[in-house]
């Protein structure tokens, strides 16, 4: 058997899955030794596969494909395999635990399901399992991650129902649930943008990003910070191929809303959060432009976010696993302390800014590219090439503040040891391979989708020219606004109003709902009693029920001594409420129907038709 035989006879997320099992019961450094060849295996999955189907089963009915390689999955393969297994380095030196490693490693088999899913069957098994998994990082660590875990839980939870909505309408109007040619138009579209949106941080759906990302383990939060998030960007590529110009300029606003709420932030891992939904705001309008720069560009944009997004949350990492500390404007003056931490920081904030030299000025300049009418780009899309440009000046200001507070300002905060081994390992490999992008990209662009007819020129004067103007207006900017920003305490976000409203929503709803089901409860118990009281006691339930049937329907005889209540057509004089008539134990009160009888046997005749009617169709 071939290698490329071997590592095609099982779906990825398989042996991903039971190295996890085995994290979990061996030694901690043997753990993390199996942890890093999972991630090495998904890397060489991704490597020497060629393009193809290769696991079709039957399940259910329906044709699932559990293992389809494309250059889109295996370029997201490639990205994801190498930075777990820098980040399985870091996290050794970070003191991840094993049994959170153990839950990293079933979350990374739940993006490779997903990444690698032929159908939409398949690809929402794992992307439930995502949301499962990730959730279970998330509490790993107690405390405050807790509740936040609940939130992030409920977020994907009814994102993946919407989901999941989506895929059935669509199979329903479609006949299929084949990947190919997106998601069905009109409804199954709409919930399936918003399905995917929660997952991808659209605007009002974002809460949850901030919130989750800066309290779990330094080292959860890198693994956290890469992979839900470009994995469900992958999947809005897939659910629309063709791109829309809304998705397009969703992605405009969330590039300004989130370099905007970032700006803001005290506290370092929130700020690093907000810049995720920044940058995938560049990867949304790439996809929904939907011209083949434009796609090129989101799933460049989305390898290379993979790397210096998680570059950046080691280095902030280091610092809060060195000073304990979570606001940057306590902090200043670290790269004296610190200088490993600092380069590392460096690489990364040149790399999301989208400084020459560094990878995501290769694949932030396509996704400008497409959007300017100057270029590739449509009038149509001329206001969103200012919205991504207002995005970028918004990046550069973000990181010049975080660089400035935590490395530059003032004298070193305290007494510091500079990271790790194993955190530095995973920081620089990083860092090289993000500068190694930028200066080698031809090379990268080749293994780009639908990268063979461009014709790229990246370091053009006009792009360098737009790039130094960029670095320019920032640090004047920053110049500008850096005392009256950090005068600015707590700027809330839609959160305030959101998540009061989902919590109070929830117990209304839990309340109402175990109310009905109580009293029905109740309903259902009273009605068996009385049944079994009527199967034991007939003649009294029959005399109870004829006693309030009205007056000119049934009589009553009462024995001779009932006084004057004898008559036996029970008229009280004075308008008085009827008492019980008087009865003696050996003579009581009798009942009869008033009617005659032909009517006594034509009740007969309908109670039994009812009884029939009941029996036959019931």
């Amino acid at each position: 058997m071939s290698p490329v035989d071997l590592l095609t006879s099982v779906p990825p997320a398989v042996p991903i899955v039971l190295a996890a099992l085995v994290v979990a019961v061996v030694p901690r450094t043997a753990g993390y030794a199996v942890g890093a060849l999972a991630t090495i295996y998904l890397f060489a999955v991704s490597l020497l596969t060629p393009p193809g189907e290769y696991l079709s089963v039957l399940f259910l009915g329906f044709d699932a494909q559990l293992f389809v390689a494309d250059d889109f999955s295996r370029l997201l393969g490639l990205g994801f395999g190498f930075l777990g297994t820098a980040a399985v380095a870091y996290a050794a030196s970070s003191g991840l635990p094993r049994t959170t490693l153990a839950f990293v490693l079933s979350y990374i088999a739940s993006v490779a399901g997903v990444i690698f899913a032929g159908d939409w069957l398949t690809l929402l098994f794992f992307w439930e399992l995502m949301a499962v998994t990730s959730t279970v990082v998330v509490w790993a660590y107690g405390g405050d991650a807790v509740r936040a875990g609940f939130r992030y839980a409920i977020a994907h939870g009814t994102g993946g129902v919407l989901l999941i909505w989506a895929v059935a309408w669509h199979y329903v109007e479609t006949g299929s649930l084949a990947l190919e040619g997106g998601i069905a138009p009109g409804a199954p579209a709409l919930l399936a943008v918003l399905g995917i949106g929660v997952n991808c941080a659209f605007i009002g759906l974002h809460t949850w990003l901030p919130d989750t990302y800066k309290r779990p383990h330094i080292a959860a939060s890198v693994f956290l910070s890469v992979f839900t998030t470009k994995s469900s960007a992958y999947v809005l590529y897939q659910a629309f191929p063709d791109g829309h110009l809304y998705i397009a300029y969703m992605g405009g606003l969330m590039a300004v809303y989130g370099a905007t709420f970032a700006l803001l932030q005290h506290d370092m891992r929130a700020l690093l959060s907000y810049h995720i939904q920044a940058q995938l705001g560049y990867i949304v309008a790439g996809i929904g432009i939907g011209s083949a720069i434009g796609i090129t560009g989101a799933m460049a944009h989305l390898f290379n976010n993979i790397l210096f997004k998680a570059l950046l949350f080691m280095a902030v990492g280091v610092i809060i696993y060195r000073t304990g500390e979570e606001d940057l404007y306590e902090l200043g003056g670290l790269w004296r302390e610190m200088p490993l931490t600092a380069l590392g920081y460096l690489f990364g904030a040149l790399s999301i800014t989208a400084i020459p030299g560094f990878n995501g000025f290769i694949s932030k300049g396509m996704i400008l590219d497409a959007a300017d009418p100057h270029y590739y780009g449509a009038p149509e899309y001329e206001a969103l090439y200012w919205l991504l440009m207002a995005g970028a000046v918004g990046t550069l200001l973000s990181f010049v503040k975080l660089g400035y507070y935590a490395f530059l300002h003032g004298p070193a905060t305290t007494d510091v040891r500079d990271a790790k081994p194993g955190q530095t390992a995973g920081m620089l490999s990083v860092g090289l391979v993000c500068l190694g992008v930028g200066v080698f990209w031809p090379a990268f662009v080749d293994i780009l989708p639908f990268s063979s007819g461009l014709d790229l020129h990246p370091y053009s004067p006009g792009h360098l020219t737009d790039s130094a103007l960029l670095v320019a207006v920032s640090l004047i900017g920053f110049a500008i606004i850096r005392k009256p920003l950090s005068a600015l305490g707590h700027v809330p976000d839609v959160d305030r109003i959101l998540n009061p409203l989902v919590f109070y929503t929830g117990r209304v709803s839990m309340l109402a709902i175990t109310g009905t089901f109580a009293a029905v409860d109740r309903g259902g118990v009273a009605f068996v009693r009385a049944c079994y009281w009527v199967g034991n006691n007939p003649v009294l339930a029959v005399g109870r029920v004829t006693r309030r049937l009205p007056a000119w329907l049934v009589g009553e005889h009462s024995p001779a001594d009932g006084g004057s209540r004898a008559s036996s057509d029970r008229r009280f004089d004075g308008g008085e409420s009827p008492r019980e008539p008087t009865q003696t134990a050996s003579e009581p009160s009798r009942l009869y129907l008033r009617t005659t009888i032909g009517g006594t046997i034509m009740l007969i005749v309908l109670a039994l038709t009812v009884v029939l009617f009941v029996l036959v169709f019931l």
